[in-house]
């Protein structure tokens, strides 16, 4: 008898065994459970806090709607977004301006920030690309039709400053093509170039072609062939003092991943 009540209590066991440990399913050894998966799914979603963003003055729209997205996809967590000339920003956090990830419109201005040690020479990743379009005043009244009419006498051109990403790559072009522009006013950003054209207060300007598509009726564009010799690449990065880093690495591999792609490529930048 007390046989026979040890083997059953043997077999009791064995059975609760089997089920605890399940038996994988045809053609699905090496796959995750339900469960394991819902765990996965659950941390991925569990990001939170918030993060500052610098962002190239280019990248305004792309980047309020892709945050809005970011944010959508992951409640916890408020991005917080800063836009403005490359080189001003770089600026900002050379002195210490508490930022999370850096988004730049070249890569001369990120180089900046690795060799100074803010941010991982190896974490830069290149996410567009883009080149400079003519904005003029709507109708054009000046009938600027090519990169040489920037140098007539009669035409008011604005430009970005040279330590700008824009103002570098006009300069390239100006190089390239042996015509000196006479600008009468540099700019820090290339949103300070739309303001100036859209206004009347210029001719024509020059900025990226997204930024002409961005500001729709307020300008016209005139694109000319020369551009396609200075292409920019936008590299974006976490900054190495961010206070949430895996939020900014989150952000980063978002804005270069597939959704990010698809509105930057909708906004008209290239890919890297």
């Amino acid at each position: 008898m007390r046989r026979r009540l040890a083997a059953l209590a043997l077999g009791a066991a064995a059975l609760l065994l089997a089920g605890c440990t399940g038996t994988p399913a045809a053609g699905g050894s090496g796959s995750p459970s339900a469960d394991s998966s819902a765990s996965v799914d659950s941390s991925a979603s569990a990001l939170e806090g918030s993060i500052t963003v610098f962002a190239a003055a280019s990248l305004k729209q792309t980047f309020t709607d892709l945050a809005s997205r970011f944010e959508d996809a992951h409640p916890g967590v408020t991005v917080e977004l800063t836009f403005a000339g490359s080189s001003d920003l770089v600026t900002q956090i050379t002195e210490g301006a508490p930022a999370d990830v850096f988004a730049s419109a070249d890569a001369k201005n990120m180089a900046k920030l690795t060799d100074a040690g803010l941010v991982d020479s190896a974490a830069p990743v290149d996410f567009a690309t883009n080149v400079l379009e003519i904005a003029v005043p709507p109708g054009n009244p000046a009938g600027v039709t090519s990169f040489s009419d920037l140098a007539r006498p009669d035409v008011k051109v604005v430009i970005c400053a040279p330590q700008v990403p824009c103002g570098s790559a006009t300069a390239a072009i100006e190089q390239s093509t042996g015509v000196t522009l006479s600008p009468v006013s540099e700019e820090s950003s290339v949103t300070d170039v739309l303001g100036k054209v859209s206004s009347g207060e210029a001719d024509a300007g020059l900025v990226y072609v997204t930024d002409v598509a961005a500001a729709g009726d307020a300008v016209d564009g005139v694109p000319f062939p020369e551009s396609s010799g200075a292409v920019n690449t936008y590299p974006i990065a976490p900054v190495s003092a961010s206070a949430n880093p895996a939020v900014a690495r989150a952000f980063v591999e978002f804005i270069a991943g597939a959704e990010g792609r698809t509105v930057l490529a909708a906004a008209g930048f290239g890919a890297p």
